[in-house]
């Protein structure tokens, strides 16, 4: 008889996968017994990549999510897991050491059990920290290998990576193929040297469907010793997202394997409340291609998860390089258009910068330069012309090692900017901070929360923390669904009956209610190109309009959110400051990384047109410089 062989619902990942959000805390509540019922699963993850709980989740406070998510699992002898980018903890920049190590301790407190910890560029460096804190908060360290396929990453790569992993501690060993492009037959071999050598190890599977091996590469780890198959399940299995669990059952009953036995009736509970999600919101934001396979993901060997985004981010990039298309008086370009140039692009970027494996952060590294050559070669511009200082970084060696060698044209770019080379520890790069924001919270007089689980959230997403806590999350996510829901309304409805009166073609005021407080928000309907949704005060004061000043403009490179700081301990610019050419004045956030925007002129600011965490597009004046 051939062992046995158990599964994990990757639920988050599900969605993460098919689109941009997860459910709300009252939806998890309610599909998680159900999920239990279905009496199928050994484990269940729980969250995933940065603050999705509090941005994305109608302005939830992420550590009830967590907590109301993994309460039920645990009680039902489920285990939890949970994912962490070494380096990078949960957020798309490296955290500081004492944050991470606070990571886990908030995790566990949570009802978290297991950390499947990576490093985007499988820096053992990176790794070996987490190790250490997962043990120190009684956790399983679950230590992932990014599978990749390039002539660097090979069987021999990845097997030694997975001894040197156990050496330093690791309880189990994650083969992470997050983008579904690692080959069965070179899988099932790494499997099995790992397996030959600690048969005592676990191995979990982790797979996206897109480019169609993955089910053959079930088949072929299990052959070769897997202990742990992740799994999705319809409406948001195949496609981007993850094989399906009845699909992956059939398979290896008929292989011969023990697997457990699903509750169909519990399954289609499941089943249905995944679909009445989609259809309250979250289907807002899934791109109907998400759900096809496509061969094409094997050349650019983008992550699922990615894809999901990049397909819903992709009509804003198509908008901006239209826009410049039309003021110039040139074709337009199609969605399928863009897709292609950019997956040539990513084959041409992804070599020259080192091969590093194509997992968050680095995957939406390597796809947002690609993104951003295209646009700037669209516009007659040369490539290379923007590059995020996190991307410096990561060229720079400066978040870990990269596994190949820079070509000679990224090495003269970074002489010609006069940026240095990086060969140490990247963790020595990034001091501690928690007193610093822990001084932050008691001057805002905010609480750091049970198992300083707030002070955790604050230290790890200062932006994104300090949206949350205002409000203005809540506000422009709801704004952003009003505004898809009516779009989506005027599309579906028959051109030839008005059954409803006509949606207005301007921007309109609309009053939306947040925990009793009532604030001011404009929805544009219809084409939005030229119209960001923003965020407003209180309804008793109106958002003013941009201030504005005389001098040169400073005008934004493209669309997004606009920050004068990453960190909420920095100090920004401010009217009045004189600058010098060259001199970091803000950043424009697009695409989950922070794009510096540098002063053209030396000069005194005379404005400020927007606040952190405002929506901007290409060409708005963010200041005037005199």
């Amino acid at each position: 008889m051939k062992r046995e062989i158990k599964f994990s619902l990757v639920f988050r990942d599900m969605w993460q996968s098919a689109g941009k959000y997860v459910p709300r805390v009252d939806q998890l509540v309610r599909v998680a017994p159900a999920i239990i019922e279905m009496g199928c699963f050994a484990r269940v993850e729980t969250n995933g990549g940065g603050f999705e709980q509090v941005n994305l989740l109608f302005g939830e406070n992420p550590n009830k999510a967590v907590r109301e998510w993994t309460k039920p699992f645990k009680e039902a002898g489920i285990q939890t897991h949970m994912l962490d980018r070494a380096l990078n903890g949960l957020r798309m920049s490296p955290v500081p050491s004492d944050v991470r190590q606070l990571f886990y301790k908030v995790k566990k407190a949570q009802g978290t059990d297991i950390t499947r910890t990576f490093c985007g560029l499988n820096d053992v460096r990176n790794i070996a920290p987490s190790i250490q804190y997962a043990k120190e908060a009684g956790m399983i360290s679950q230590c992932a290998l990014s599978i990749t396929h390039s002539p660097i990453h090979t069987v021999e790569y990845y097997t030694n990576m997975a001894f040197e992993l156990i050496e330093l501690g690791a309880d189990e060993i994650c083969i992470k193929d997050m983008a579904g492009i690692g080959r069965p037959y070179s899988l099932g071999q790494i499997v099995g040297n790992i397996k030959a050598r600690h048969p005592e190890i676990p191995i979990q599977y982790h797979s996206h469907a897109g480019p169609g091996f993955n089910m053959a590469s079930i088949l072929e780890v299990c052959k070769a010793g897997c202990d742990y198959i992740d799994v999705g399940m319809e409406p948001l299995s195949w496609g981007t997202g993850h094989a399906d669990l009845i699909s992956v059952q059939a398979m290896l009953k008929d292989a011969g394997f023990i697997v457990p036995e699903i509750n169909m009736e519990a399954y289609m509970k499941v089943r249905s409340m995944i679909q009445e999600f989609m259809d309250d919101f979250l289907g807002l934001y899934i791109s109907p291609k998400n759900r096809l396979m496509n061969s094409l993901l094997i050349g650019p060997g983008l992550p699922g998860g990615m894809m999901g985004s990049l397909m819903a981010d992709l009509e804003t990039n198509l908008e901006t390089i239209n826009k410049n298309k039309v003021k110039n008086k040139q074709p337009v370009m199609t969605q399928d258009q863009l897709l292609i140039k950019l997956f040539d692009e990513v084959a041409y970027v992804w070599p020259r910068i080192g091969y590093p494996p194509l997992v968050t952060p680095f995957s939406q590294y390597v796809k947002n330069l690609a993104m951003m050559n295209v646009m700037q070669m669209e516009k007659g511009k040369e490539r290379w012309g923007m590059i995020a200082d996190d991307i410096w970084d990561m060229i720079l060696g400066k978040a870990g090692k990269l596994p190949g060698t820079l070509a000679p044209e990224i090495v003269e770019k970074a002489k010609e900017e006069g940026r240095q080379f990086f060969e140490g520890d990247p963790q020595k790069n990034y001091p501690d901070a928690l007193d610093k924001y822990r001084k932050l919270m008691n001057e805002k007089q905010w609480s750091v929360g049970e198992d300083d689980e707030e002070l955790f959230e604050y230290a790890m997403h200062p932006a994104q923390y300090e949206a949350y806590r205002s409000g203005k999350a809540q506000v422009e996510f709801l704004a952003d669904v009003a505004s898809r829901k009516a779009a989506l309304h005027e599309a579906q409805a028959p051109a030839a009956v008005q059954v409803h009166p006509a949606l207005p073609s301007s921007p309109q005021t609309m009053t939306v209610d947040v925990n009793g407080q009532a604030y001011k928000v404009t929805v544009s309907y219809g084409d939005t190109t030229n119209t960001p949704v923003q965020s407003g005060a209180p309804s008793a004061a109106p958002a003013a309009a941009p201030a504005t000043g005389s001098g040169m403009e400073l005008l934004s490179p493209l669309e997004g959110k606009f920050f004068l700081v990453k960190s909420a301990s920095d100090i920004p610019v401010k009217v009045g400051d004189v600058v010098k050419e060259g001199q970091l004045l803000c950043y424009i956030e697009a695409m989950k990384t922070y794009n510096a925007v540098r002063s053209e002129v030396s000069g005194t600011i005379t404005s400020i047109a927007y606040g952190n965490g405002d929506s901007v597009v290409e060409d708005d004046v963010l200041m005037t410089i005199q």
